[in-house]
């Protein structure tokens, strides 16, 4: 995506990034970045929280409109509602994936035998 912004950028549009991973962001030269503690693939916040997603968004809103300085990065202050062991459960499907179920056993091996 950061390389997106920067194209975007080229060609007049201003844009920001919203990321977990900020990081990378400034590693690869994201114009603009927004960083969330959010888990992956929940940039905006949680599914059909509306009033959380929206809070978001207009922060994001808010660094487009203030950073000056090419790679800005804001850090949100918007947390996560849930405590990190009862949010990890809710993230992951009841049943793994076919690739999951797959690969699992796989790392678990190759991980132990690293350790050894």
């Amino acid at each position: 995506m950061p390389v997106l912004a920067r194209t975007l950028e080229a060609a007049g549009l201003s844009t920001v990034l919203v990321t977990m991973m900020p990081y990378w962001a400034e590693k690869v030269g994201a114009p603009r970045t927004l960083a969330v503690e959010f888990p992956f693939g929940h940039m905006l916040g949680q599914p059909h929280n509306v009033a959380q997603q929206m809070g978001i968004i207009a922060e994001a809103l808010g660094v487009l409109e203030t950073a000056v300085t090419p790679g800005t990065i804001i850090h949100s202050p918007a947390a996560w509602p849930q405590p990190l062991s009862e949010a990890i459960r809710g993230w992951q499907p009841e049943r793994p994936s076919p690739i999951i179920a797959e690969l699992t056993p796989k790392f678990r091996e190759m991980l132990r035998r690293k350790r050894k």
